[in-house]
């Protein structure tokens, strides 16, 4: 087994999105700047969607102008649109990512669009990314599971992450976004995806609603990711599914790759001594299992 994954830290963007209390924009900005501070390679920022539905980060351009970024470590942002991708741009954004999902119901609801025609909006971000020299990844959400439809197909899934690939997405994240996959289902779904797309190219992203997301990414390492999308403190959660937790911290996950003697160039005890920062901030108690651990030892 290849001795190294890479964690792709979304608390910044995926994990404080859906907080009721707004976050200052300062908060923010030090999360980010402890975050670069752990040995993380790539730490997702923000999103430079329109503060009308997505209000917790109308400050994107602050936040992203404010951080102090590190040689060797991406910032990636999300973008919905060519408005989206004007917007990062202008303050020297250098990693975009997009958006949609295997779920037609839930791309509708989540996008105002079905499948097809986000796929389409993307095109031109491609186009442009392109030419100037910005990279792009990709989502897949609803891998896993769908709060509407229910079960996903495979097909569809494969479908959606074989379009974003061959977009020139360089690299295509698996979201169980509700949180209802276990070990085989999410084997068996990352196996039917990498047929079409490298799994070099593959990033699994999943949440612990109930309690299956270490397991779930274990089973993935042994089918050959090396891709893990985390939060700190494991913040987040999908506002379109009730019920559905948070992301997996990332804390716990690199414990556990750290345990199977797999390195992740990240320094543990800050990660956590972060998570515990940033739960003090949103006002609960600790972070993650493992940061309550580090404190206590």
């Amino acid at each position: 087994m290849n001795d190294f994954v890479r964690i792709v830290e979304v608390g910044p963007r995926d994990g404080l999105q859906n907080e009721k209390q707004m976050v200052a924009t300062a908060d923010k900005i030090e999360l980010i700047d402890r975050l670069s501070a752990t040995g993380l390679r790539s730490i997702e920022a923000t999103s430079f969607v329109s503060p009308k539905w997505v209000p917790q980060l109308a400050d994107a351009a602050e936040v992203f102008s404010g951080i102090q970024r590190r040689a060797g470590i991406s910032y990636p942002v999300l973008v919905p649109n060519e408005q989206g991708y004007e917007r990062a741009l202008a303050v020297g954004v250098q990693e975009v990512a997009v958006f949609t999902a295997a779920s037609e119901q839930f791309n509708r609801t989540n996008t105002n669009a079905g499948i097809d025609e986000s796929l389409q909006r993307f095109e031109p971000i491609l186009a442009r990314a392109k030419a100037d020299g910005i990279k792009v990844r990709g989502y897949v959400s609803t891998v896993l599971g769908c709060p509407y439809q229910g079960q996903v197909p495979l097909a569809d899934v494969v479908r959606v992450a074989v379009r974003l690939h061959a977009m020139g997405c360089y690299e295509v994240s698996l979201g169980d976004t509700i949180g209802v996959g276990t070990p085989l289902k999410a084997r068996a779904m990352l196996q039917a995806v990498a047929a079409e797309v490298p799994v070099a190219a593959l990033a699994v992203h999943f949440h612990d609603t109930y309690g299956q997301a270490l397991a779930n990414i274990a089973t993935c390492l042994e089918a050959g990711v090396r891709v893990v999308d985390s939060a700190v403190a494991g913040t987040g959660g999908c506002p379109y599914a009730r019920g559905a937790s948070g992301n997996v911290a990332s804390e716990d996950v690199v414990y556990m790759l750290h345990g199977m003697g797999i390195s992740t160039g990240i320094d543990l005890p800050a990660l956590a001594a972060t998570g515990n920062w940033l739960a003090e901030r949103l006002g609960r108690q600790t972070g993650s299992k493992t940061a309550r651990a580090l404190t206590v030892s």
